[in-house]
């Protein structure tokens, strides 16, 4: 089973405002003739989306689903409302991410996507991410929410490929030795 992140962050690291806006995101530098930057092809090696909760909310306001049917889990401790429009294949998740993939391994899982901040590290944490796919944004916040918070040990990475495009985008592949 295959474990990846594919996610986007400002020049410093930054996966969103202080208050969770990610408004950065949109705008004329990110639409270039309709390039979606590789996560199509991405979304369609994924079999399953874990996603934390803060980031399933903000997909939900959003109003836009971009997951089909694709079997969906939601980490969260809390009563969780899923409404009638979305897919019958989300589900809620209280455990840990070892738990998590024991989980998914019995529905016959073949590649996750991590999604969420503190989703994302918990999974690096715990070792169990095998890919990280970062696209960087050329704007600079100053301030916001990490994509890495801090880490127990190093983590070491293994360069893939690097991507650029025309905005200014630069989309890097690691592995996670």
């Amino acid at each position: 089973m295959k474990i990846s992140v594919f996610i986007a962050t400002s020049l410093d690291g930054f996966i969103a405002r202080e208050n969770g806006d990610v408004d950065w995101l949109s705008g004329p530098q990110t639409d270039i003739n309709g390039e979606d930057f590789g996560f199509q092809d991405f979304m369609d090696s994924v079999d399953t989306i874990v996603m934390g909760r803060n980031t399933f909310e903000f997909v939900m306001a959003s109003g836009e689903w971009f997951y089909g049917s694709k079997n969906f889990i939601v980490l969260t401790s809390r009563e969780l409302q899923i409404p009638e429009k979305y897919p019958p294949t989300i589900e809620k998740f209280n455990g840990t991410p070892q738990e998590l993939v024991e989980y998914i391994s019995t529905k016959g899982a073949k590649h996750i996507y991590i999604d969420g901040g503190k989703t994302i590290q918990d999974f690096l944490k715990a070792g169990l991410i095998q890919q990280i796919t970062i696209t960087r944004i050329p704007i600079l916040l100053g301030k916001g929410i990490a994509l890495f918070g801090p880490v127990l040990e190093d983590t070491h990475l293994k360069h893939v490929i690097t991507k650029t495009y025309d905005n200014g985008f630069v989309q890097n592949r690691y592995e996670v030795l």
